[in-house]
């Protein structure tokens, strides 16, 4: 099965968005700052969307773990 470019855009954001909530939360824990966990949530926000991306995309070229459709798959 293979994936458009797209579908992964797509993923990166709602993955991030629930990622940088979790990073937003635990900054303002450990800092007391909301002003500083929102500044931590959006430095990340944008590195850690651009490293999804690539890295489900290099995904998309590797087999490990794949089964072909037409493949008589039974476990």
């Amino acid at each position: 099965m293979h994936e458009k470019p797209y579908r992964s855009i797509v993923k990166t954001i709602s993955w991030r968005a629930v990622g940088t909530l979790d990073t937003i939360a635990i900054s303002y824990f450990i800092t007391g700052s909301l002003g500083m966990a929102a500044s931590i949530g959006a430095i990340e926000l944008v590195t850690k969307m651009i490293l999804f991306y690539y890295h489900e995309r290099a995904w998309n070229k590797i087999s490990f773990g794949r089964v072909k459709i037409e493949d008589d798959y039974r476990i």
